[in-house]
Parts: C-alpha cells; sequence; structure tokens
C-alpha cells in the first residue's frame, strides 16, 4: 500500500519573486556569497549574479542590496499545535503562521492531545484539517502507547499506513522498559521513528524546577538532571540491541549529550534535538519565578548549557527543535509550582540563536542554519536547498535587525514566550515554504523595487 504525503498543508499561489542580490547562504551547497534568486511557478529557477537577473512577467522584485539573507527554510520536528481539543491555546492556522513569522517551511506536530492522537481516524482527520488551514506542511507523530497511558501500544502499522511519520508519547515517558522495546520490534514492521522523551518520573515526580542550588534557595521541589540521562541511558541500549530507529528530544543535560555521544560510538541508529531555551537560559533565570521560564524539562546549570552548544556544534545533537508549546494567559499567570510547563518558541528561535550564540562568535552561522533545517532529514523528508528546480523553501532575513520580542504582539495564539521582551538582532522578513508565500513582514515593503 502507498502511504499519503508526509506533509499537508501550505496550499496557496505559487511564488513568484525575484531575490536581487541576497546573500545566498546554504551550507549543504557550498553557497555563501551575493546572488540572484528567481522563484518562478513555486520553484527556484535560476540563481544568478548579484544584480543579473531579470524580473520576469507577473514576478515580484524584493531589492537586497546584499543587506538581506537568503537560507533554507527552516524545519521544527517538535511542536505542539494543541488541535485537536485546546484550540484556546492554538490551532493549526495560529501555529504554522507562528511558523511561518518565524522562517519555517514544516513542522511536526505532537500527538498529546485532547484526545490523544493514536487513533488512525483522528490522524486523518487532523491531515484533512491541516490541509485546509495549515499555513506551512505539516506532518503528525502519533502516539506509542493508547491514551499516552504507557501500557497498550498503538496500532502502529495502520497510522503509518494513514500518514503517521513517526511516534511518540511526548510530554511523558515510555517508562516501562519491556514497553518500549515491543514498540522497537513492531517498528521493524511499520518504520519510522520513535521520538522519545526522556524522564524517569520516580525521579522527576513533584518537582518544579531543575533540581540545584536555585531550587534550595527558592524552596521549590527540583528534578534531577539523571532523570533525563539515565533514560536516555537505558533506551539507546534498547534502541541498540533491536536495531530500533530513535531520535532523543529536548536534550536538557550533560549527562544525556555524553550518553547520546556513547550510543552513537556503538552505533546505535539515534539522533537527538535541542531547543533554543536550554541552548540560551539556565536556571539562574528561574530565580525571577516568571512562568514562562517554566518547561519540560527544565532549564539547568551553566556546565549542562555549554555542554548542549558543544554538543550541537560536533554533531552529537542533530538538530534545533523549538518544543512549542502554547499556554493561555490564565494558565501561566499562577503561582510557579501551579503553572504549566512549556514555552513558545517559533517566532524567536532564528533570532534567539542568532543573537546569542552567532553574534558573539560562539558558533558559525551556517552551523546554525544547518542544525535549524536538518530536523526534516531525520524523519525521512527532504531538506530544504537553494538550488535550481528546487521546490522553493525559502527565509529572508536582515541580520542586522533589532527588535524587541513580542513589541508588536505575536502570531501564535499564546504569549508564553520565555524571550519576550528580549532585544534580539536578527529578523524574518520572509518566508517562502513549499512553493508558496507564508509569510511577508511589513518591513519588506522598505526593500522592494
Amino acid at each position: 500500500m502507498s502511504h499519503p504525503e508526509p506533509l499537508v498543508g501550505g496550499v496557496g499561489d505559487p511564488a513568484n519573486v525575484l531575490l536581487r542580490d541576497v546573500r545566498a547562504l546554504d551550507p549543504r551547497e557550498g553557497l555563501d556569497t551575493r546572488r540572484d534568486i528567481s522563484v518562478r511557478d513555486g520553484r527556484i529557477a535560476e540563481l544568478g549574479e548579484p544584480g543579473g537577473l531579470e524580473p520576469a512577467a507577473a514576478q515580484e522584485t524584493i531589492e537586497g542590496r546584499g543587506r538581506l539573507i537568503a537560507m533554507p527554510a527552516f524545519f521544527d520536528p517538535h511542536v505542539h499545535l494543541r488541535t485537536p481539543g485546546q484550540e484556546h491555546k492554538e490551532d493549526l492556522e495560529t501555529g504554522t503562521r507562528a511558523a511561518a513569522a518565524g522562517g519555517y517551511a514544516g513542522v511536526i506536530a505532537m500527538p498529546n492531545t485532547d484526545p490523544v492522537l493514536d487513533s488512525a481516524p483522528l490522524l486523518g482527520s487532523l491531515r484533512e484539517a491541516a490541509a485546509r488551514r495549515a499555513r506551512i506542511p505539516v506532518g503528525f507523530l502519533a502516539a506509542i502507547t493508547r491514551g499516552l497511558q504507557g501500557e497498550q501500544l498503538t496500532e502502529m502499522a495502520e497510522l503509518t499506513e494513514r500518514g503517521a511519520l513517526g511516534f511518540t508519547d511526548d510530554g511523558k515517558p515510555v517508562a516501562s522498559a519491556g514497553v518500549l522495546r515491543k514498540a522497537l520490534q513492531y517498528q521493524r514492521l511499520c518504520g519510522g521513528v520513535l521520538a522519545l522523551h526522556e524522564e524517569d518520573p520516580t525521579l522527576s515526580r513533584g518537582g518544579a524546577m531543575h533540581e540545584g542550588s536555585i531550587s534550595a534557595a527558592l524552596g521549590i521541589a527540583g528534578i534531577p538532571p539523571v532523570a533525563e540521562s539515565t533514560m536516555v541511558a537505558r533506551d539507546a541500549m534498547l534502541a541498540g540491541y533491536e536495531d530500533g530507529r530513535v531520535h532523543f528530544m529536548h536534550l536538557s543535560s550533560a549527562g544525556s549529550v555524553q550518553a547520546v555521544a556513547e550510543a552513537k560510538r556503538r552505533g546505535v541508529r539515534a539522533s537527538t534535538e535541542v531547543s533554543p531555551h536550554h541552548l540560551l537560559l539556565t536556571h539562574e533565570d528561574v530565580r525571577t519565578l516568571d512562568t514562562r521560564m517554566k518547561m519540560h524539562p527544565p532549564l539547568t546549570e551553566e556546565s549542562d548549557r555549554q555542554a548542549l552548544i558543544e554538543g550541537l556544534r560536533d554533531g552529537t545533537i542533530d538538530c534545533v527543535a523549538t518544543d512549542h508549546a502554547p499556554h493561555a494567559r490564565d494558565e501561566k499567570e499562577v503561582p510557579f509550582e501551579q503553572a504549566p510547563m512549556g514555552t513558545t518558541g517559533l517566532e524567536t528561535a532564528f533570532a534567539a540563536l542568532h543573537t546569542g550564540l552567532v553574534v558573539p562568535g560562539v558558533l558559525p552561522l551556517a552551523t546554525l542554519v544547518e542544525r535549524m533545517t536538518a530536523g526534516a532529514a531525520l524523519f525521512g523528508l527532504p531538506v530544504a536547498r537553494l538550488a535550481a528546480g528546487e521546490r522553493a523553501s525559502i527565509a529572508v532575513a536582515d541580520l542586522d535587525a533589532r527588535w524587541v520580542a513580542g513589541e508588536h504582539a505575536w502570531e501564535s495564539r499564546s504569549e508564553n514566550c520565555c524571550f519576550a521582551g528580549r532585544g534580539l538582532q536578527g529578523r524574518v522578513l520572509g518566508t517562502i515554504a513549499a512553493g508558496t508565500v507564508a509569510h511577508r513582514d511589513r518591513a519588506l515593503a522598505l526593500v522592494e523595487a
């Protein structure tokens, strides 16, 4: 049986745009130079010398004048779109609009919805809704276990046939090694990736932030980093034993990075991701008890942050994923220990990482772009490229633009962003996703021909 298209949505009029004299950066193509990029009928028709291409009929021209950068649009393999059942936080339209504003041309949505995405009929209805409403293409992971209860496996083969890209109980771990082993065995029959939220609930239960000096000072129950790293080590061993394909989600500790590195050296088929907040913030940022700083896994220590950066640099960590987790304002405006965990991140990911890692010289821009696009390949999807003939997925940004996160409101329905109010450098001004114009900032009008 042939499988349906892995991503749905992003339907619109094909883009016809000439990006003239922009810095074209694509690390996979070995490209970092000024170019004209002509997009016709949704595909990259030609890359020419700067100022050398003339617009075709009905083709809009955007003058970069060397100060705009064009990059392969980003891909986020870990977002929460909150549909079905929690549309007061986010939905397919608002979530993908936020993604487009952040330079993304594709996302993968998590199944911890209400009801849980654990059946083929529900997956089918979600894919149909995304085809109608999503601003950019969306893929879906289905649950590993029914109701995320960690006990009975879902009908993984049937879900794969209906378009599931893989499986996860994200928000909860698969606490039982026996259940996870069985899932790895079924994976051999149906394919897909098992994306794992790594947490030992017997160690983390009752915790609201990282266990350390700050939690002790604040009198808040902490979550020890070994709650994550010990599960990463366990599940890497299981994956190696069953020759399974696993993806470790939102790493937050040095111990987890070490466990992944060791697993990869042993030949385990594993990949992993890290979120912007764990790369840029620490438990010191929780001192104010701002509930936007409460996320799962929690912000950890500076030594963990440095290990995550090094893991991203050397490839132990394969990609950046936002874990975009919207919550309604009244849900977050409660005492810290009562607030739900999670931060939004799609609209700020590139700018925050550019500001915090690229501008100070911690990470090359090319490395950041590669890691922000790599998530697609980890789930068997094509990665966006700046090459003639490719379906156009391009993020256009001004790396010198300075702005304050959230100053002009959000595209997301929720505003629980941990970077809100921070000054950032570098802003996405336009996004072409799967051949259609998905986002266009008003600032682009300043550089049109």
